[in-house]
């Protein structure tokens, strides 16, 4: 009896011990993409626990997870590269993305019919170990029906079901499982697989960013606001709806940008929050649609001299100078934003992207 109940006692220590080494304890990510002409050997990897290498593509007629040809080097050397800065960190093959208007059919064509998925996840996870990544990320922007949101919960079961006959055949950890989805549990009147999602993915990515920008609203507004009274878009919103929905808080990162939006005011007198807009604004470093990177917010406000603005209320920055005015995340927003998923008990936080920080002074936060 003395025996049975030592070994009994062996065995359950040994499978928490298991279930705690595989477990993840925290997270600080951020992504990463090659097209910013921003090296991987640049990225100050002791700063993150997590680094995303984005983005991987859908083929639409094989549907298998492929690499463009000029990213192949970048993406193969990734993980060996972050590395050397930090041997810790851990790498994940981002797939997918929202740069364009196909690759959403592409995931709704590939989603429906079980061969195409079994094409997609086999590819994907032979494609992850060939380069040494320790994961992979799915990123579809986004389920447009309600039978995509079905066939996604269908995928992640048969995806973690592969990761794990994969780890077992061949004795390695398995591959973490994660994906990039809308800051809210719904999508309109769409919701996500939750039970799915709680089920086979290690944590969601939830995107709260991208609230409003010029070019679809007519008034600023903050871009990424934590907190917002008068709409439900906002970060709060979304972490709560997530939990409530059933998602663990423990299985939620919270995302923010390091980046702004810039609209054109009509008024330079009219500069605070609500200021009637006509536009996004025109300037070096402002893309066409108003996004523009940290540190190009930042030198747009020492060459300007812009005023700048910590609104408490929404944890959100603002600056403005002439006709110009950027909604973004300074350091007080992002800390207050770190603060918040501690203590909501969230698993942690990730940044889209690396390159637009400046000079790490986002990254270093928390």
């Amino acid at each position: 009896m003395a025996f049975n109940s030592i070994f009994l006692l062996f065995s359950l220590l040994s499978l928490l011990h298991l279930h705690s080494s595989a477990a993840q304890s925290s997270v600080k990510a951020v992504y990463w993409f090659p097209d910013n002409e921003f090296p991987a050997s640049n990225i100050d990897s002791t700063l993150f626990t997590h680094l995303f290498c984005a983005f991987a593509d859908v083929d639409p007629t094989t549907y298998q997870v492929t690499v463009a040809s000029q990213n192949t080097n970048a993406f193969s050397t990734f993980t060996t590269t972050v590395q050397q800065k930090n041997p810790s960190v851990k790498t994940l093959l981002s797939i997918g993305g929202g740069g364009s208007a196909d690759i959403k059919n592409h995931f709704s064509s590939m989603a429906s019919q079980p061969n195409s998925r079994k094409t997609f996840i086999d590819s994907a996870i032979n494609l992850a170990r060939s380069y040494n990544f320790h994961g992979l990320d799915l990123d579809w922007e986004y389920p447009a029906t309600d039978i995509d949101m079905t066939n996604l919960g269908v995928l992640l079961k048969e995806w973690r079901d592969a990761v794990v006959a994969e780890s077992s055949n061949s004795g390695k950890a398995p591959l973490l499982l994660t994906a990039a989805f809308y800051y809210a549990p719904k999508i309109e009147s769409r919701s996500y697989p939750i039970d799915s999602i709680t089920t086979n993915l290690d944590w969601v990515n939830a995107m709260a960013y991208d609230f409003y920008g010029p070019s679809w609203s007519q008034v600023t507004r903050a871009p990424a606001a934590l907190y917002d009274k008068e709409s439900q878009y906002n970060g709060n919103y979304g972490v709560v709806a997530w939990i409530q929905a059933g998602l663990p808080a423990k299985k939620l990162v919270l995302g923010f940008p390091f980046y702004g939006k810039a609209w054109r005011l009509v008024n330079a007198d009219n500069h605070g929050l609500f200021a009637p807009t006509n536009g996004a604004a025109n300037g070096e470093g402002i893309e066409s649609d108003g996004a523009m990177q940290y540190k190009q917010i930042k030198q747009f406000m020492a060459q300007n001299g812009a005023a700048t603005v910590f609104d408490a209320s929404i944890v959100g920055d603002y600056c403005y100078a002439g006709t110009t005015w950027i909604g973004y995340d300074d350091t007080q927003s992002i800390s207050t934003k770190v603060s918040y998923a501690k203590g909501k008990g969230l698993l942690g936080y990730f940044a889209w992207h690396v390159a637009a920080d400046d000079n790490w002074v986002l990254s270093q936060l928390g």
